[in-house]
């Protein structure tokens, strides 16, 4: 379970916040945080920093805390262990009380200066505005090569084709974000699952800076996960339109081999005819009643 601090707030929210996943960050922390309200205070427009600790083994908890105690802008959520970006980034919007959140990743490579741009964007008509990075600091081959392919691919899976889904820079209406399940390594696949709940989307271009301080956390092993959290979001792009209809199809496809199973197995070992009718027949059933829970879940997330 995640703990905060400050534990209770209290009044009404306020109009921002921003949320920001933190894992070993303690040179950043305290730069990160003059950015953001350096950014935001001359707009006028109320906020609040909710950074969450992924479990860091630095001092990043420690800094937060001394930066906490004279702003009480800030709200600091640690986790016991590291759980990943994608836990961190969901218990930030969890925690965030605004009307608009932002999220943006721990190590100034996204600029805050962009926040207010995007805001402005958003107040055009539209639920969620993704930034792309304009001349990325990056290493090509580990990480601009690897990002540009699975930015096609997820384009072409999904047919959501978002320029820089990897970019952490986002502005969302607090009441899209909140309903969009986030699991894995699935936040850059944000865009995608709010088009399917019927989200407008923007993209704005955004700056981009070379890490100064800390080290990457990122690396060529997240390719192998983006490629099965793709095959997952196509599995649910897929069933969550008209579930019923998608899952009773399945059913009728396990029915009818359990049928094929009892014509063509008829004389062999009633055992093994009896075990594999039975399960076909059983997964029938359950692939029925999934769908019908499925349609009851999405009719009831429906706005």
């Amino acid at each position: 379970m995640p703990l905060d601090f400050p534990a209770s707030r209290s009044g009404n929210g306020p109009e921002i916040s921003v949320c920001v996943p933190v894992y070993n960050e303690e040179d950043n922390v305290a730069l990160l945080h003059q950015k953001i309200v350096a950014s935001l205070e001359p707009t006028g427009r109320t906020f609040e920093m909710v950074l969450v600790d992924d479990g860091s083994r630095d001092r990043s908890v420690e800094r937060l805390a001394e930066i906490a105690a004279s702003d009480p802008r800030l709200v600091v959520v640690r986790f016991q262990r590291n759980f990943g970006q994608t836990a961190a980034m969901m218990a930030g919007i969890d925690h965030a009380r605004g009307r608009y959140v932002v999220t943006m990743d721990g190590d100034l490579q996204n600029d805050p200066v962009d926040i207010p741009m995007m805001l402005d964007k958003l107040d055009e008509g539209y639920d969620l505005v993704v930034g792309y990075r304009i001349n990325r600091q990056d290493k090509f081959l580990s990480r601009k090569l690897p990002s540009r392919i699975a930015n096609w691919l997820i384009g072409k899976v999904t047919g959501i084709p978002i320029r820089d889904n990897g970019c952490s820079l986002k502005v969302y209406r607090a009441d899209v974000i909140k309903r969009v399940p986030l699991y894995s390594d699935m936040h850059r696949f944000i865009p995608a699952m709010s088009t399917q709940m019927g989200a407008r989307v923007a993209e704005v271009g955004v700056r981009h800076h070379a890490r100064r301080f800390g080290v990457s956390k990122y690396g060529l092993s997240r390719v192998f996960k983006v490629l099965l959290d793709l095959i997952s979001i196509k599995t649910l792009q897929i069933f969550t339109r008209r579930p019923l209809a998608r899952f009773s199809g399945a059913a009728a496809l396990s029915s009818a081999a359990a049928l094929f199973a009892m014509v063509t197995m008829r004389g062999g070992d009633l055992v093994v005819e009896t075990a594999v009718v039975g399960l076909l027949v059983a997964l029938a059933v359950f692939l029925l009643f999934l769908g019908l829970i499925t349609g009851a879940m999405f009719q009831q997330r429906d706005p």
